[in-house]
């Protein structure tokens, strides 16, 4: 048993926790778990944390304005300036401070690095929401380590709330000027909430069949979908989010939010992945229920 001192960062306190070389929770080496590493580890969550605000601000220039652009994608989801401006302001804040860091974006691709931390960006998760000036959108910042997610921000501009965590070093909510470690709920699905984004989104994987299970068996049903019901789950206000289709940029900030919360995120079929394109985030308690009706409309493993 190896016990780590990560220190200390402006605002909140990052606690020791011992890691076991077998720990699947975080799927890092050991010889990344030294002081040095944890110190660039919580240096970069400072930073996220500071940085997803400041964009969240910038976002908030353009929200609820009837004179907003949108433009459709190729695949047919909007975007707005606020999203492109967003995230070139935070690449651009990276470059500065963590030039050998690689950045993946949403809008703006992917930068290559040399350092083994890699930067994921989404400037506003749940753009649907934003354009009709719904306040439930984020801006989400998520940190890999050689291809692992160490460090995740989920931050809901419209709201001021905010949850973060690092691997091994806790979540935190914050909710404008008050701070509190983050936790899950322990109810059940029988006695909780279950959150989703768009119920048509199972329709795209033919299993609309599994969403009427899982609002079957949940005590209450809501749409206060993308990053925010993430965020929902983490702080104990929800016990299931579900997500038919995701991108890593969608999923990276949320997988380690989720576990130092105490909860869980995986893919449909019970792997811990960022990149398999779909998500189940819990307070773990009713994980194990949700996987049993997932895993029949689950991708098969690439």
């Amino acid at each position: 048993m190896h016990k780590h001192n990560v220190g200390r960062l402006t605002g909140f306190t990052l606690q020791a926790r011992s890691v076991k070389p077998s720990d699947a929770v975080y799927n890092v080496s050991m010889s990344c778990l030294s002081d040095a590493w944890l110190t660039e580890v919580a240096r970069r969550r400072e930073a996220a944390v500071q940085w997803a605000r400041e964009a969240g601000r910038l976002t908030l220039q353009w929200f609820q304005r009837p004179d907003l652009d949108v433009v459709r994608k190729a695949d047919a989801s909007p975007v707005t300036e606020a999203d492109r401006q967003a995230e070139q302001w935070l690449r651009d804040r990276i470059a500065r401070q963590f030039p050998g860091d690689a950045v993946l974006g949403e809008e703006h691709g992917e930068e290559p690095g040399r350092s083994g931390f890699r930067w994921v960006l989404d400037p506003i998760d749940g753009t649907k929401s934003f354009i009709f000036g719904v306040p439930l959108y984020t801006t989400l910042v998520g940190i890999e380590f050689e291809q692992t997610s160490v460090v995740g921000v989920i931050h809901a501009p419209a709201l001021d709330e905010t949850v973060h965590a690092a691997v091994g070093a806790g979540c935190v909510y914050e909710h404008g000027t008050a701070s509190r470690p983050a936790r899950v709920s322990r109810r059940s699905l029988s006695d909780g909430l279950f959150v989703t984004s768009q119920v048509d989104s199972f329709d795209r994987r033919k299993a609309r069949a599994l969403f009427d299970q899982l609002a079957e068996r949940a005590y209450v049903t809501r749409t206060w979908g993308d990053a925010y019901g993430y965020l929902l789950v983490a702080t104990g206000r929800a016990e299931l989010m579900i997500d038919p289709v995701m991108h890593l940029w969608d999923a990276a900030a949320i997988l380690p939010v989720l576990e130092e919360a105490g909860g869980r995120f995986t893919d449909w079929q019970g792997r811990r992945s960022t990149s398999s394109g779909e998500g189940i985030g819990s307070n773990g308690l009713v994980h194990a229920e949700v996987l049993q009706l997932t895993e029949p409309f689950a991708k098969p493993a690439e």
